[in-house]
């Protein structure tokens, strides 16, 4: 009887490839034993925040990329020799989380873990692995909780831009509300624009958002991939707009317990829908535009 040869699916570990990996946990567990403690002092601390509430989420999302690009990562670097560059990144990786551990400094403690992740990798696949593995740990440069003064010197523009948007919008389709720097009155409500609403962190959080979604989908068009990556920002602005004019809405409709309330928190949902929904709409507006300039091609010419 003829035997059927069955192919994995893509993204499956097939028992070599897994093998790959399962030869990694001695590494794994000793980086397990270096940053277990900082992860945990993460998640009960800041990241237990409003403001940086999307650590864990990027962390989870990186982890998962790393796993569903490892097969292409194996057959990539079949053969391939470790590049000595990563031992050279794994002594400055190491003095990062010394000095960051020691002196509880985010930026060089978990940029030391990525720095890790990346010697490793270096040492033990060489440059063909890392370019099939970049994006994961550049995705999760986003986690990195950043320095406070940094946060507040560049936050107070967004808010200024962001309070003077929601006041414009809200005035022109006839709502009494007037401002004065961050500080919104409508009727008889005063709202603070505060960091959570519109500050950096959030942009960050949806420029992850959007840059893994451009990784996701992974267009072969170059057009659709430049517009979109250029419009994260303008999008990203957007969101956090209808966010606070939502918030603004509450307050002034149902009072200022249901703004600061449950409801609150509810506008933090309708921050990253309201980006995911922006995004999807530019993406099919390209997506029309491309295909229509595709049909304006005369025959034989070639893209």
């Amino acid at each position: 009887m003829a035997e059927t040869a069955t192919r994995p699916a893509a993204g499956m570990l097939t028992p070599g490839k897994r093998d790959g990996l399962i030869d990694m946990w001695p590494l794994l567990l000793g980086m397990a034993s270096l940053f277990v403690p900082s992860f945990y002092r993460l998640f009960t601390g800041v990241w237990a925040t409003e403001d940086q509430a999307h650590g864990p989420i990027i962390l989870l999302l990186s982890c998962w990329l790393l796993y569903r690009q490892w097969p292409d990562m194996v057959a990539r670097s079949a053969g391939q020799t470790g590049a000595p560059i990563g031992w050279v990144s794994l002594v400055l990786g190491l003095l990062a989380y010394i000095v960051g551990r020691s002196q509880q400094i985010y930026i060089l403690e978990i940029g030391s873990f990525i720095c890790l992740l990346v010697s490793l990798v270096l040492i033990l696949r060489g440059w063909a692995a890392l370019r099939v593995q970049w994006f994961p740990f550049f995705f999760m440069l986003f986690m990195i909780p950043l320095p406070a003064e940094l946060v507040i010197m560049l936050t107070m523009p967004m808010k200024m831009a962001v309070s003077w948007a929601t006041e414009w919008i809200l005035y022109a389709v006839g709502y009494p509300i007037a401002r004065a720097g961050v500080i919104l009155q409508i009727g008889q409500y005063q709202l603070l624009v505060a960091n959570a609403c519109a500050g950096l962190q959030t942009l960050l959080t949806l420029e992850a958002l959007g840059l893994f979604y451009l990784n996701l989908v992974r267009h072969t068009s170059a057009f659709r991939n430049i517009t979109l990556a250029l419009f994260i920002i303008p999008i990203s602005f957007s969101a956090n707009v209808i966010r606070v004019i939502v918030l603004t809405l509450i307050t002034y409709y149902f009072g200022d317990a249901a703004g600061q309330g449950f409801l609150h928190g509810f506008a933090g949902m309708v921050l990253f829908i309201s980006a995911l929904a922006l995004i999807l709409a530019l993406d099919t507006l390209l997506q029309f535009v491309a295909s229509r300039l595709k049909a304006r091609k005369p025959e034989g010419v070639q893209a």
